[in-house]
């Protein structure tokens, strides 16, 4: 599958939404941005725009269905995108579940649940139309563990990772291809604001998301769809190589693991 040209991409104003969408856009690239104010993406374009991408800016708050299909009919209107960057998220409250507001709670799961999958509604049947498209989500390590504070984060972040998991077996031999991207811990207003990360010197260069976004854009990750991988702890060229060979069915895919063996024996 050729490279993807025309680009939607979510949360783009700030954090590593910004970082991708600046790393995403050159020559012959058309890229739509979308973040909650459309003020806010004024800087990201102009920097998108000086590498010779299209640009177009849109404002949506992803929260709400009826927002998010009058995103899609705007930045559709001009015809279909073959790739799509899932970047908009919350974090939610942190606290136990049973204290968890309800409404932001399931708030968390509109962000980053709904929205993706509204989404990926829209734009899949005509990328299968035209031979092809791509899903770039942007996971996190919460969508294979647990946590005692942030339960609708992690819920979502699993949730998307099985989402993922199910496009990729309904339309991955149509030429959809869906990759997972942990992100690592990198420096950004949510991850500074979580309790779990308070007084951390080190974080992941997120340089690194952004090379494996741009090597899945370019068709060189496509053999890992369905699969999530991890910037800050993932060679890339060895992802590349990867792609090429193969993966199994329960590589890097969310899977029942079994009692410990020793235990089974006790």
């Amino acid at each position: 599958m050729k490279p993807s040209e025309r680009i939607l991409l979510t949360g783009a104003s700030r954090g590593i939404g910004r970082h991708l969408a600046e790393g995403l856009a050159g020559p012959g690239r058309r890229l739509v941005l979308v973040a909650r104010k459309v003020s806010s993406l004024d800087a990201v374009a102009d920097a998108c725009e000086e590498t010779g991408a299209g640009v177009c800016s849109m404002g949506a708050e992803l929260s709400k269905a009826r927002n998010v299909e009058a995103m899609l009919d705007i930045a559709l209107a001009d015809g279909p995108v073959d790739m799509v960057v899932n970047c908009a998220g919350v974090l939610g409250q942190e606290t136990s579940p049973w204290q968890a507001d309800p409404e932001d709670w399931w708030r968390t799961l509109e962000v980053n649940l709904r929205a993706p999958f509204l989404i990926q509604r829209r734009v899949v049947p005509a990328m299968i139309a035209n031979g092809g498209g791509r899903i770039l989500d942007l996971s996190s390590g919460a969508a294979v563990k647990d946590s005692a504070r942030a339960s609708a984060y992690y819920a979502s972040k699993t949730a998307l990772m099985r989402l993922a998991g199910c496009l990729h077996e309904a339309a991955s031999g149509q030429g959809v291809k869906i990759l997972e991207l942990a992100p690592g811990v990198v420096r950004t207003d949510m991850t500074l604001s979580m309790r779990a990360y308070e007084g951390r010197t080190e974080w992941t260069d997120p340089a690194q998301s952004v090379a494996i976004a741009r090597a899945f854009a370019d068709g060189l990750l496509d053999g890992l769809s369905g699969c999530q991988v991890r910037a800050g702890s993932d060679d890339l060229a060895d992802l590349v190589a990867r792609s090429r060979r193969g993966v199994g069915p329960d590589e890097r895919r969310l899977r029942r693991t079994d009692f410990d063996a020793e235990r089974r024996r006790d």
